[in-house]
């Protein structure tokens, strides 16, 4: 009787190891479940900027406004008619660029 109860604490002791240390642990869980909401996370704000690709390039598609938009803020774009005035600052003195 005496060997039974030594095998069954000796037992009980792995099993405890295994849950708290060993493969498969509590801590290897928590851990697991930290990376899949840093994943998640990350995955939703990547969700976000495809929408909002997706919904940029249908108006570039769709609309000369788009167009016109991204061509006078990124490539200087203006009409005939228009006038460009181009504004030069002073460097303020003590600033370095």
């Amino acid at each position: 009787m005496r060997w039974l109860l030594l095998v069954m604490v000796v037992l009980l002791g792995l099993l405890q190891f295994r849950l708290w240390v060993g493969d498969g642990s509590l801590a290897e869980l928590h851990e697991l479940r930290g990376l899949i909401a840093e994943t998640e996370q990350e995955l939703r704000h990547l969700q976000a900027r495809n929408y909002a690709l997706a919904a940029e390039v249908e108006d570039l598609k769709t609309g000369l406004d788009a167009i016109e938009e991204r061509a006078r803020s990124e490539l200087g774009m203006i009409q005939s008619g228009e006038v460009f005035l181009q504004v030069v600052e002073k460097p303020v003195e003590g600033k370095s660029p």
